[in-house]
């Protein structure tokens, strides 16, 4: 993620996603940066001075209540971009405020 853009990705990953911030250990927390965690799946977000957005390589996260979320991130202008080219798997991607690729799966 950019420098200082910390809030951006709490509003995105903590009251969009609903994943809950933790707490970086105290020698990582002058990097910047923030960490979430949903069950056991964890996304730590360092910080870039010369930040690139990962396009291609991404997270894949199983979503239990896939179609609420889904209308959710519509509703606040995320664009979800549905994928069917895998038979059988209900998915989509979307991007976090950085450009960052994120899958959410069906679970």
């Amino acid at each position: 993620m950019p420098v200082g853009k910390e809030d951006q990705a709490r509003a995105f990953y903590g009251r969009l996603l609903g994943m809950v911030e933790i707490e970086k250990p105290a020698e990582l927390k002058k990097r910047g940066g923030c960490w979430f965690q949903s069950g056991d799946v964890q996304i730590h977000l360092g910080v870039e001075a010369e930040f690139r957005p990962a396009r291609k390589a991404h997270p894949a996260l199983g979503c239990v209540d896939y179609n609420e979320l889904i209308a959710r991130l519509k509703r606040f202008g995320i664009e979800v971009i549905e994928d069917s080219s895998i038979p059988g798997v209900h998915r989509c991607h979307i991007s976090d405020p950085f450009g960052n690729r994120i899958e959410l799966i069906h679970a």
